[in-house]
C-alpha cells in the first residue's frame, strides 16, 4: 500500500510541476511548447485520477484535453 501511495504522490507532483511550467511558458508566449507541457500534465493528472479511481478528476482532464486539442488544431 505504501508503494502505491508513493507512486501516486510522485505522479501527482510531477504533473503539477509540468502544468506550472506550461503556465509559465504561456506567460512568456512560448507557443506551441507550452501546449506540449499541458498535454503531458493533463495525461499525468488523468493517470492520477485512474490510480485513485476518481472519475471527477478523469472527466475534468478529458475535457481539458479535448478543449486544448481543438484549440490547438484550430490555431
Amino acid at each position: 500500500m505504501t508503494n502505491k501511495i508513493l507512486t501516486v504522490d510522485v505522479v501527482k507532483w510531477l504533473a503539477t510541476v509540468i502544468q506550472l511550467i506550461g503556465y509559465g511558458m504561456t506567460g512568456m508566449n512560448l507557443v506551441p511548447y507550452n501546449i506540449f507541457f499541458f498535454f503531458i500534465g493533463i495525461f499525468l493528472w488523468f493517470a492520477v485520477g485512474f490510480m485513485w479511481k476518481d472519475k471527477a478528476i478523469m472527466v475534468v482532464h478529458i475535457g481539458a484535453f479535448v478543449s486544448l486539442l481543438v484549440g490547438y488544431l484550430n490555431a
